[in-house]
């Protein structure tokens, strides 16, 4: 007997090893060896650059906007949303888990019951009809997990917990970029206005310049016309500029979790920097990217719920128990004649459900294929993030050197200009041009200086801001 109940255990023990699940292994995506975007202008990645540095926004060196950082992260809604989520699938991943253990139940009843007389196998020892029954006891049921069912069902919702935990990760890093890009085109537009406004005051003087040389006969009613229009053209691209900093005023309002109606940021004119950004090697996207760690989560959740699936198609094994007391009398109930247990295993199986189970299997290996495939499209797409905001940031650097030269030179030609407008050399259409020319240039300058911040802060969430993906911790 001893024998026998050995050899039970040992084969229960073996069994429970068993899995229905595919053996998991991450889908292999070929990898460059290098960022072709990545030339000498930037930095290799350093061992140092493997640790955690999420405060990326504070390479651009500004206080409001780390201000503006602290605020989202306290009040920001999608942020709220992804938070929640990242708890429900965490308890989704408790609840798998708890099916490690027996459920344990406590009951009772107390009933007053009569008998049929005719019923059919009416004990005849029982004299009444009429009869109390009184009981108190516990019940334990477990699953005998011999098929893989419940340790696939764990695998899954951990893998779950863990992508909800890089999607939280990822919400966090494109809420971050977009307030940190929105503030940087606030500024730059504050820059513009500020460039405008200087430059109302100069065709202010110009203009008065030219109406005194009209009254003196010296100039044209034209050239006081074209003055004139040069100063009303500069007033009304202040005004859209106002109009367009409005816009990104209340985007960052509804970013940081305010109303747009009570926020405000207050002009000023900031000289903001391009940061140091590390490039590393392609394969680092693998592990600093959170949309990535996400992806390949869910795949691994996908492949554990085929085991959940397949595991349909073998017997459920339970082992339930129960103990208690039971009585006709409710003085007597708590006392040894009336204690009663049971104690044993229990298999059901499904025999037929017209490929019901099959169907299900198929739909979960279909899954799989279906996350494997965007899991190497989010690959694909991080590389190609990387490579085009390299790329973007190394043609505007060019262009920036030939911009900034075409401001000295476009400045040059304005002086060249009213100094032969003052002389009397030219007319004011020559100096209308030269400001139109200068004006444009230097526009065109602050334009580009936005673009290559945006850029930048693109490269940065293009490259998982500083994100690892060894910071998930075990859901």
């Amino acid at each position: 007997m001893n024998f026998i109940r050995l050899a039970v255990i040992l084969c229960v023990s073996i069994l429970a090893g068993c899995s229905e699940a595919p053996v998991y292994k991450t889908p292999v995506i070929a990898e460059p060896a290098n960022f072709k975007g990545a030339t000498s202008i930037w930095q290799p990645a350093q061992p140092a650059d493997n640790q955690p540095r999420g405060d990326w926004w504070q390479g651009y060196k500004d206080a409001t906007l780390d201000g503006m950082v602290v605020k989202l992260d306290a009040a920001n809604a999608d942020l709220a949303v992804a938070l929640a989520n990242f708890d429900r699938a965490t308890a989704f991943a408790a609840q798998a888990r708890a099916d490690y253990l027996p459920t344990v139940s406590a009951g009772g009843f107390s009933t007053r019951n009569r008998q049929s007389q005719t019923r059919a196998l009416r004990s005849p020892s029982v004299p009444y009809n009429v009869y109390g029954d009184q009981a108190l006891g516990l019940m334990a049921n477990y699953e005998v997990d011999l098929w893989g069912r419940v340790r696939n069902n764990v695998k899954a919702g951990e893998a779950g917990a863990q992508a909800a935990a890089a999607d939280l990760q990822s919400i966090h890093l494109s809420l971050r970029a977009e307030l940190v890009n929105d503030y940087l085109a606030l500024r730059m537009l504050d820059a513009q206005s500020k460039l405008l406004s200087d430059e109302i005051g100069y065709y202010a003087k110009a203009l008065k310049l030219t109406e005194d040389r009209f009254r003196g006969g010296i100039d044209s009613d034209l050239d006081v016309s074209r003055a004139r229009v040069q100063l009303g053209t500069t007033k009304a691209k202040i005004s859209d500029i106002a109009a367009s900093r409005a816009l990104y005023e209340h985007a960052i309002a509804t970013l940081v979790g305010e109303s747009a109606s009570g926020f405000s940021i207050m002009p000023a004119v900031v000289d903001i920097q391009l940061p140091a950004i590390p490039v590393g090697v392609p394969a680092d996207l693998l592990q600093r990217r959170p949309d990535i760690s996400a992806a390949e989560r869910r795949l691994a959740e996908a492949n554990a719920r085929i085991g959940v699936a397949k595991a349909a198609f073998f017997p459920t094994v339970d082992l339930s128990a129960a103990a208690g007391y039971e009585s006709r009398y409710q003085a007597a109930l708590l006392t040894a004649p009336n204690l009663f247990w049971m104690i044993g295993p229990s298999a059901l199986m499904t025999i037929f459900d017209a490929g019901r189970r099959q169907a299900v299997v198929d739909q979960a290996e279909a899954t799989f294929k279906v996350v494997g495939a965007q899991y190497r499209s989010t690959v694909l797409h991080a590389f190609q993030d990387v490579e085009d905001n390299l790329s973007l940031l190394n043609d505007l650097s060019e262009e920036s050197v030939t911009l900034n030269q075409a401001i000295v030179d476009t400045n040059r030609t304005l002086a060249i200009a009213m100094n032969r407008y003052r002389e009397g050399i030219a007319s004011y259409l020559e100096v209308v041009i030269a400001q139109a020319q200068a004006q444009q240039v230097q526009l065109d300058e602050l334009n580009l200086r936005r673009r290559r911040l945006q850029a930048s802060v693109n490269l940065i969430r293009a490259l998982g801001g500083g994100w690892d993906a060894t910071r998930i911790a075990k859901q």
